[in-house]
């Protein structure tokens, strides 16, 4: 039976982490799980300290971000000799028979397998939609198959099966990313060490996040961070995207009239060395985890 370690961030999750941990606790296939806190100020882990005994804390004490305080999880997963980390968003859960699928749809190949993704009243996730419909679709053909996996080029993080294989050799996320950005960075990274991500049709998981909009000044945000994954994205020229991405934030405030961009590429500019620094690291076996001394 495959050894599989849930590794759940949560900030003030009190509104969702009970289904969550539910959710895993009656999964068909067990799993351990590790919670790692970022500080939460609410209730959320005397709830999980009192309703869910066996789950493991770690208590960062402060907001690290999603991805590092995710790379505390795959670190022990990867120490403790599991076979898989399955990445849980705190306002997302697990159907009985999720990982079940994932792992019997595994093979080497394989560094990330995502259910598909589903919105509180079971339709896909309009965001993964995006991302991944098309290619569901389209290999789907009209029949079923149990073990089918679509590969994709992207998948949000919110559920992702992470094989032992795969964490040993991209390692965790890079600190180039606080928030946003991390998923698609630790993708390219995997691409890069030519494994592959891809989607279970047969297996289904939710991501609750219905009501949530973003303003228009925080998706101008998300498009500036976008300019950082592509400069350290490792299968791309170094050269050619800094001098492109700076052309695309001029472009951005231009077609969207906003000043954000603008005001982006100082910053931009000014990270280009830690970037690079940060871009070469990740091309090392396990970078920003593995190779780490704590």
């Amino acid at each position: 039976m495959a050894k599989i370690l849930v590794v759940i961030v949560t900030f003030n999750a009190r509104k969702w982490v009970k289904k969550c941990l539910k959710s895993v606790e009656k999964s068909s296939l067990p799993a351990d799980v590790l919670l790692v806190d970022n500080g939460s100020t609410d209730d959320t882990l005397a709830l999980v300290r009192k309703e869910f005994p066996l789950t493991r804390i770690i208590e960062t004490g402060e907001n690290l971000g999603f991805g590092a305080a995710n790379n505390r999880g795959l670190r022990i997963a990867h120490d403790e000799c599991y076979d898989f980390a399955y990445l849980l968003n705190q306002d997302a859960w697990l159907e009985k028979d999720t990982l079940e699928k994932l792992v019997a749809a595994h093979k080497p190949e394989w560094g990330i397998l995502s259910p598909m993704q589903l919105d509180a009243r079971g339709r896909r996730d309009k965001r993964f939609d995006k991302k991944c419909g098309k290619y569901i679709d389209a290999a789907l053909g009209g029949y079923h198959n149990d073990k089918l996996v679509v590969e994709v080029p992207f998948v949000m993080a919110a559920h992702w099966l992470v094989s032992r294989r795969a964490i040993g050799t991209v390692g965790g996320f890079s600190p180039a990313f606080r928030q946003y950005g991390e998923d698609d960075n630790w993708i390219d990274r995997l691409h890069y060490h030519g494994l592959h991500c891809g989607v279970v049709p047969a297996a289904n998981a939710v991501h609750d996040r219905g009501g949530r909009r973003l303003a228009r000044e925080k998706k101008m945000q998300l498009k500036c961070i976008a300019t950082v994954v592509k400069v350290s994205d490792p299968n791309r020229s170094w050269t050619r995207m800094r001098i492109r991405e700076l052309m695309e934030l001029v472009g951005m405030g231009l077609k969207n009239f906003s000043a954000i961009p603008w005001r982006y590429i100082k910053e931009f500019k000014q990270r280009l060395p830690e970037l690079k620094e940060l871009r070469d690291a990740s091309m090392r076996k396990g970078a920003f985890l593995i190779d780490e001394s704590s």
